[in-house]
């Protein structure tokens, strides 16, 4: 049997329910033996970092909420299946409910690309804090206390703030993660 032409679409889905969407999608193409026709589903997601009773959590979350991607040929049964999963909205296309529109190559490497690089770099933050700025502290013994920013530590993502406590002015070395900007 010849290769059939595979090109990337855009599944639209309902925000938060991609990975089920996926799921069910690698399900019924494996159920139906439509894997010739259908080549990989992804969701491009990213890494964010959260603090959680004082801990560095990294969480993956949707890099475009709402959109799974699907590399695949779209003949005979393979374009209603799609559809009929549940969650799926639909095909991103030209016209609302008309044919769905493949994506460019370079649209595609770049959304790959932007996910390997994500994957990366999970670690490289840019510098979110200015000095002289107010900010709030959200982790640790001194939490809800406010400050202004005295010095940045880029190497080692810390901040020196300077906090009023009990009157008195006290210098704080937090890092990035233990403080937001106020607003």
């Amino acid at each position: 049997m010849e290769e059939v032409k595979k090109r990337w679409y855009v599944v639209r889905s309902i925000s938060g329910k991609e990975k089920k969407v996926k799921e069910y999608l690698e399900m019924e193409i494996s159920r139906m033996k439509l894997d010739q026709f259908v080549s990989q589903v992804l969701i491009p997601t990213e890494k964010v970092f959260q603090i959680r009773n004082g801990k560095k959590v990294s969480k993956e979350r949707a890099y475009l909420p709402g959109y799974v991607l699907l590399e695949a040929a779209l003949v005979g049964e393979v374009p209603h299946l799609v559809k009929s999963i549940p969650n799926v909205i639909g095909f991103l296309g030209a016209k609302k409910g008309g044919d769905p529109l493949p994506m460019r190559l370079s649209e595609v490497n770049r959304i790959l690309g932007k996910v390997d690089e994500l994957a990366d770099n999970e670690e490289e933050m840019k510098i979110p804090f200015v000095i002289g700025e107010s900010v709030k502290v959200i982790d640790g013994p001194f939490n809800n206390f406010s400050g202004v920013i005295d010095e940045i530590n880029e190497e080692k993502k810390k901040l020196k703030v300077m906090v009023k406590i009990f009157g008195r002015k006290n210098l704080l070395e937090l890092s990035y993660m233990q403080v937001e900007k106020e607003i």
